[in-house]
Parts: structure tokens; C-alpha cells; sequence
């Protein structure tokens, strides 16, 4: 039974009644006004709301006057993100601290500013002292991007500067974030395991000498061991997942509550808060679930059939959550490719070999190559689908064994840069507070006296 804080009543029933039938809006109205929902035209498009140097999604080109979709490109700072892989890749060195240097000051570090950049996020991972009892164990919450955004909302009170919002002092403020959210989030889930699940508590320290990749998996382990392929691949999807534009939800929530002239922290907690939405940073969980659900009802994962019939299942909603979708296939700007799909599968079969799971992978490359065809057939869509990042990024976690409860902080890890780097973009730009129009739709209607209703 739910507790009386918990608990919904009969009262609140009907009146949750009410607010529906005397809220619901006409969907004609939508064509009618010209409404764009979701901030998006008919065909998808997002309608332009703003202006940003930091990233740039490329699905489309103009060739004599027509628009066609071409491969996904992804760029952060002008520079493709296919060629900053390729650079730390063929050097053989991490990558994530480049890419967040890069993203928030538009240029590529040379070896000492890398160095002196990866010395300052050393050096502020580390929480105020009795952060850990005090904030992160008590309370501890089942979902860790709760956990997160508590935590985040909560060092306000730690910072005596909390709303200067100079550059400096949100810069400050930033790389503070940077360096901690790994802490707060793998902690966060260490204090759940041990009160909820009744597990061994372990805190492990940061190394300094560490990427955050490896300072990750670190600090997660019982044994803190790992291998250069698991903290390879794991930067890998960091340096994927630290930017995509400023209408991506949670960045838009970022430049939206910055405009408003509120803290730091603020502005940061409401980027988690959107980023949580299984719509946003939720859907990898979402694509780990739907596999396991597949392995369970295929009896054979190579049959082209079997996993045709299952897929179709999932659009008729016959199938695992009955939602009528495929994970992980389509996005909402990518049509032919989503770049970070096809740069994470490249090293997602090299570690699925060395953790003994080649046959999950062949099913996983099996659904990319059918799901599209199947839905081309079944929907109508107003452009390609193929795999997005989510489809490969759950399987990377669920093969490195990290559980499905920090599938979506870790996207969170890996976004603060481009969160932040968007933050001080709208300071720097120093616009108008955002405020797009809504229409009322409401008939008027005369006050009635309390004693005449």
C-alpha cells in the first residue's frame, strides 16, 4: 500500500478528471494557427529559435536548389567529430578531455594546455568535505539522475559565488561539474545498492593521474580493474555523447533557464531534469530491455524471419513494452546516418569479442540492416530511418557490466561540457529572456458569484 505521502485519493481522481476535460485542445487548432509542436514543422525540421558556434548536425545539402538528405555529419567547433575520433584513436589516448577543452573554449589544445586542463579537472574532484554523508547517503533515491540533479542543486549552498554569473565564475562553476558529476552519480548509485539492495558500500577516490573513462570505472568497481579496451570505449561514447547542437531538449533547457538570469546550478539541474525524459536520455535503457525481451522469444537469433516477424510484432504493439516502436531506430534530424552510431559500431565488435558476446552483436547489425526496411513498409515517414546512437551505446554499458541505472547519468557525464559551453554562450550573447508566444484558445467567459454556481 502507497504511503499517505504517496498515496492518490479519490478526491485528487476526480479532480485530475476535471483539469483533463476542461484542458484538452482541438489537434485541428494546431493546423489552423499554424502551430509548429514541438518546435518542429511538418516535415520534422526544427524551427530555427537561435543561433550557436558550438556544434553543428549536418543531414541534408542543397544541390541546385533542392534539399536532399546525405550522411550525417556531426561537427563540434567547425571540426568534425569523425576526425577528432580518428586523431586520440590513431595516438592512442583518451579523448574525452580534448573534446570537452575544444567545445568550451572553440579550440584544440596543444599538449600543454591538454595537460594543464586535464591537471585543473584533477584537481576539483573532490566533493566539500562530508558531501558524501550528508547529501549523497541520506535519502538515496532509486533513480540516479534524481540523485544528480539533487546533488547538483544542492553545492549551490557549498558556493559562496553561487550567483556570480561572470565568465569567469561560471567557467569556474563548469569545470567544477565537469570533474564531479562522475562522483556524484557512481556514489549516488553505490548509496542506493547499499541501502535499498543491502550490498557492500564501497567509495572509492579519484585518481589524478586517470581520464574520467578510466576514473569512471574506477570508482564504480568493487576491484577498480579494467580493461585499456572497456576504458577506451567508454571514452569513446563520452566524446559522442558531449554535444549534439543547441535544439537538442535538454541544451535548449540549458540556453532557456540561462536566459532567465538564474545560478549555474540551477540552470544545470534543469538540463538533468529534461535530459531524464526517457524521450531524451532515456533510450538506451530502453534498447537493452527490448533486446533482452528479443533473445528471450527468438529461438534463433541469425533466423532473418524470426527477427523480421519480431520486429514487426513491435510496430503492430504486440511485442515487449506494446509502444509501436523500434528502440534505437530513427532520430529526430539524422535520416541516412547518425555519425555516432557509425563511429561507436566500429569498436563495439572488438568488444563484444573479447567479452565472449560476437552473437549479440551479429543480432544488434542483424535489426540495424531489417528495422528499416520494415518500417519504410509499415509507416508513413517523411524521411530514412537508420540506427542512432542509443541502439549501440546500451549495449557498449550492458557489455562493460555497468547497470542500467547509470545508463542515463553517463549520458549526463559526457553532455555537461556542451551544457556548459551553451550556458556561457547565451551569458556571452546576453539576448532577451526566451519567451515564444502561445496561443489561447479558451472561449471567454463572464465570473459567476460563489453563492450561483
Amino acid at each position: 500500500m502507497a504511503n499517505r505521502f504517496s498515496r492518490i485519493t479519490p478526491e485528487i481522481l476526480e479532480l485530475s478528471s476535471l483539469f483533463e476535460g476542461n484542458s484538452r485542445i482541438d489537434p485541428s487548432y494546431y493546423d489552423k494557427y499554424d502551430v509548429k509542436r514541438g518546435l518542429r514543422d511538418i516535415n520534422g525540421k526544427g524551427v530555427l529559435t537561435g543561433l550557436t558556434v558550438i556544434s553543428e548536425i549536418v543531414s541534408s545539402k542543397i544541390v541546385d536548389g533542392k534539399e536532399y538528405s546525405c550522411e550525417g555529419k556531426l561537427y563540434y567547433r567547425g571540426i568534425d567529430v569523425e576526425e577528432i575520433v580518428e586523431g586520440f584513436i590513431k595516438e592512442d589516448r583518451f579523448g574525452y578531455e580534448e573534446a570537452a577543452y575544444l567545445l568550451l573554449f572553440g579550440e584544440l589544445p596543444d599538449s600543454k594546455r591538454l595537460c594543464d586542463f586535464n591537471r585543473v579537472l584533477a584537481n576539483y574532484r573532490s566533493l566539500p568535505t562530508n558531501f558524501v554523508r550528508d547529501i549523497i547517503m541520506k535519502a538515496p533515491s532509486h533513480d540516479m539522475m534524481n540523485t544528480l540533479a539533487r546533488s547538483v542543486l544542492t553545492m549551490y549552498s557549498y558556493d559562496e559565488n553561487a550567483d556570480d554569473n561572470s565568465i569567469p565564475n561560471v567557467l569556474r562553476q563548469s569545470l567544477q561539474l565537469i570533474a564531479l558529476f562522475p562522483l556524484l552519480s557512481v556514489y549516488g548509485y553505490q548509496a542506493y545498492c547499499h541501502y535499498h539492495d543491502k550490498k557492500s558500500l564501497f567509495i572509492h577516490r579519484p585518481q589524478p593521474e586517470l581520464s574520467t573513462a578510466e576514473n569512471i570505472l574506477h570508482i564504480l568497481r568493487p576491484d577498480s580493474k579494467y580493461t585499456p579496451l572497456e576504458a577506451k570505449i567508454l571514452d569513446l561514447a563520452l566524446v559522442l555523447h558531449a554535444e549534439h547542437g543547441g535544439g537538442n531538449n535538454s541544451s535548449f533547457t540549458t540556453h532557456v533557464v540561462t536566459s532567465s538570469g538564474t545560478d549555474t546550478y540551477s540552470a544545470i539541474t534543469a538540463a538533468l531534469c529534461s535530459l531524464k525524459g526517457p524521450r531524451h536520455g532515456g533510450a538506451n535503457i530502453k534498447v537493452v530491455q527490448m533486446f533482452e525481451d528479443m533473445k528471450a522469444k527468438i529461438s534463433d537469433w541469425t533466423d532473418e524471419g524470426q527477427v523480421a516477424d519480431y520486429l514487426v510484432r513491435l510496430l503492430d504493439k504486440k511485442e515487449f513494452d506494446r509502444s509501436g516502436l523500434i528502440y534505437g531506430m530513427g532520430h529526430a534530424v539524422y535520416s541516412l546516418s547518425d555519425p555516432r552510431a557509425t563511429m561507436l559500431k566500429k569498436f563495439v565488435e572488438n568488444l563484444s569479442k573479447e567479452k565472449d558476446r560476437i552473437e549479440e552483436f551479429r543480432l544488434y547489425s542483424l535489426v540495424e540492416r531489417l528495422a528499416p526496411e520494415i518500417i519504410r513498409e509499415r509507416r508513413k515517414i517523411y524521411k530514412g530511418v537508420s540506427a542512432n546512437v542509443d541502439f549501440y551505446s546500451g549495449f557498449v554499458y550492458n557489455m562493460l557490466g555497468l547497470p542500467l541505472q547509470l545508463f542515463t547519468p553517463l549520458f549526463a557525464i559526457a553532455r555537461i561540457p556542451g551544457w556548459a559551453a551553451h550556458r556561457m554562450e547565451e551569458i556571452v550573447n546576453a539576448g532577451k529572456i526566451i519567451r515564444p508566444a502561445y496561443k489561447s484558445v479558451s472561449e471567454r467567459r463572464q465570473y459567476i458569484p460563489l453563492d450561483q454556481r
